[in-house]
């Protein structure tokens, strides 16, 4: 299969294209490496080819997607907190940028759109667990960006009669997800940690978080790929199961065999509650599983980690929550 990803050099894209390759796919790589890392791309790989340049530029996009049979679109400006310091860059990457991808992908006649969604697009839930059915109602610009993007490859599937999948990750972690304010709290955790500084907290540490491994989120965009959905379908995808920042920390330090005092300050703007999926319909139509439970995840992320130390840039161009 012949693919284009974009944001291809980031922590979810540079796993997925691992697995395109490892499956003897033939890729395109696009990105503009503001986030996206070099050092996450695989060496003298014959079947790869590599791209800088951003989705914004609709002819290097429709380019690169020339006799693509699949696009998965991951490309994005990532996080509540950088999309409140810049809404405008933050619009423009993660709404014009994917209607670049899908008017190039009319142009080329690809026949399957994967696009990255997140679950911040449902804000506050009214109801646990969250299926795609329930109210969207997105509380930081990042999360509005993401879900207009959704919405237009939902409407470019019915007007145009190609096959997208939105899918909606959940708290993804795990190989090559580096450290900065705007990661995941398991990257944040892991560098303090390691360094012996206190794990900050923001709230009362007993907000909720579904957290997913990146081998899993990786699978369920190969099974989206393979599926013909031509009016356009969403999925959750996530674990099912829900784990408090408190219990997370204390997993991580259990797994490091060390510990650190944690400090708790404020909860951030923009940020919810409590949040778990309901990966129901991905089950079913994607035969999606989750196969990594926590205590795995961390381990094994930790092992990367403490390998990979510094690791510069935010959780990678084109990443989901």
């Amino acid at each position: 299969m012949k693919c284009l990803v974009t944001g291809g050099a980031g922590f979810i894209g540079s796993n997925l294209v691992e697995a395109l390759l490892a499956g003897g796919s033939e890729v395109t790589l696009l990105d503009n490496f503001s986030t996206g890392l070099r050092s996450n791309l695989p060496e003298g790989e014959g079947g790869l080819s590599v791209i800088e340049g951003d989705v914004l530029d609709y002819e290097l996009v429709s380019s690169c997607a020339a006799g693509a049979e699949a696009i998965f679109h991951l490309a994005a400006e990532v996080g509540n907190v950088r999309s409140l310091q810049n809404p405008v860059r933050d619009a423009q990457v993660n709404v014009v940028g994917t209607i670049n991808v899908l008017r190039a992908t009319i142009s080329c006649g690809a026949r399957n759109v994967v696009y990255s969604s997140s679950s911040a697009i449902f804000g506050e839930p009214r109801y646990l667990p969250i299926d795609e059915e329930h109210p969207l109602a997105p509380e930081s610009f990042y999360a509005v960006s993401k879900l207009a993007a959704e919405k237009y490859c939902l409407a470019f599937a019915r007007l145009h009669d190609i096959s997208v999948a939105c899918l909606r990750y959940f708290n993804v972690y795990g190989r090559r997800q580096g450290y900065s304010e705007y990661a995941n709290v398991m990257p944040i955790f892991a560098e303090r940690l390691l360094s012996g500084r206190p794990l900050t907290i923001y709230g009362d540490g007993e907000q909720t978080r579904d957290f997913v491994s990146v081998d899993d989120v990786v699978r369920a965009n190969l099974l989206a790929a393979g599926k013909v959905l031509p009016k356009g379908e969403v999925f959750n995808i996530g674990t099912g199961v829900k784990t408090t920042v408190n219990a997370l920390a204390g997993a991580i330090q259990k797994v490091a065999g060390t510990t650190v005092p944690c400090h708790y300050e404020a909860p951030r703007q923009g940020e919810v509650r409590d949040s778990v999926a309901d990966i129901s319909r991905a089950r079913e139509i994607l035969g999606f599983e989750p196969r990594t439970d926590l205590e795995q995840g961390v381990h094994a992320f930790l092992s990367w980690y403490r390998d990979n130390r510094p690791v510069t840039g935010g959780s990678g161009h084109g990443e989901g929550e």
